[in-house]
């Protein structure tokens, strides 16, 4: 029988050939070499990074943190100088006060002008006893010149007093319509005092927030990145000051669209973090991106133009960290990350298990 293999060289060939093969296979993970875990190194801690900006313009007066400062909620980070705020405060307040007491004078108006509808109406009923008494006083004299008793000048001296009497009671009713005409105009610019004195305590307010708004504090405990604002700086409304970064950190996996099937939300995940030595920390698929990431670009690519290049879609996956890990206090956002996902395991299972 005639030798398969003559020599040395040729064992070596047959041997780097099945290496090949091998390689191949498990690059590409194919039998023998397939598996149900995924891996991905597009993978980075995620977390939220404040720019802390003040919301009015002024010189700074004083920088109490420092660069990489921990901080802790509603802890001043900067002041800004508050003199001018504070002015315009008591400004605002001595307008109020100015306000109030033409809203206090209105209704002080106000009674005195229904104390004069009451008096005019006293005038009224004595002025309407005045010239029942002279019709009385005319109808008896008219009673008497019919006789020849009276003089006729007494007549007349009647009939002068009887017509001064109605025309008082004319008097007194119009000085009543006045009186009730000028509470209605009391009563009308009330409302307009109302307004005013509304708008002068949101004046008040705004700048009691404007004052308040020059300690410039931290919104949520956690640590500060470079601080960029330096002392006796003139800053505006929206100038970065600094940036802070809380404690709540995930990852955010980019798997390929090919690498996806069988993830579930609540599967475990593990993930092992470059700047920790590799060391792998634990979490769970929370939720999967709504598009690929080429949806979000900036640019978006077109298709249709062209020769064609089918590409794998990245989609990206949360995870969520498991807590009471000692290293996840020491994740960043931004660090690298290398996340693996068994997609053969039950959502909610423990990492324990695995």
């Amino acid at each position: 029988m005639q030798r398969l293999i003559r020599s040395p060289l040729e064992v070596i060939a047959v041997l780097v050939g099945i290496g090949g093969v091998l390689l191949l296979l498990y690059a590409w993970h194919l039998p023998p070499f397939d598996s149900s875990v995924e891996t991905t190194d597009n993978a980075y801690v995620k977390g939220y990074v404040t720019i802390v900006s003040p919301q009015v313009s002024g010189y700074v007066t004083n920088v109490l943190v420092k660069d990489y400062q921990q901080v802790s909620e509603a802890q001043l980070i900067v002041k800004i100088d508050d003199r001018i705020y504070s002015q315009r405060l008591d400004q605002a307040k001595a307008t109020l006060e100015s306000q109030k007491a033409a809203l206090a004078n209105s209704r002080q108006q106000e009674l005195s002008a229904r104390a004069g509808i009451t008096s005019s109406e006293a005038q009224i009923d004595s002025a309407n006893a005045a010239a029942k008494h002279a019709q009385l006083s005319w109808d008896r004299i008219q009673n008497l010149v019919s006789k020849g008793i009276s003089a006729t000048s007494d007549s007349d001296t009647a009939q002068a007093t009887l017509d001064q009497a109605k025309a008082a009671v004319n008097e007194t009713k119009a000085a009543l319509e006045v009186s009730k005409q000028n509470l209605a105009t009391i009563i009308v610019n009330r409302k307009s005092l109302e307004a005013a004195v509304s708008g002068a305590e949101a004046a008040v307010q705004l700048a009691d927030i404007d004052l308040q708004h020059t300690s410039i504090t931290a919104a949520k405990s956690g640590r500060l990145g470079e601080v960029g604002v330096r002392l006796g700086q003139y800053v505006t409304a929206g100038t970065q000051l600094v940036a802070l970064v809380p404690r709540d950190v995930w990852v955010i996996a980019n798997f390929k669209e090919t690498q996806l099937e069988g993830m579930k939300i609540g599967q475990p995940v593990t993930f092992s973090v470059d700047a920790l030595g590799h060391a792998k920390l634990k979490g769970q698929i929370e939720s999967f991106s709504p598009a690929a990431g080429s949806e979000f670009a900036v640019i978006r690519p077109d298709n249709a133009t062209g020769n064609f290049t089918k590409v794998a879609q990245r989609v990206g996956v949360r995870v969520a960290i498991n807590p009471s890990q000692a290293l996840s206090e020491q994740l960043s956002p931004g660090l690298s990350v290398v996340v693996s996902v068994d997609t053969s395991s039950t959502p909610g299972q423990s990492l324990a298990s695995n």
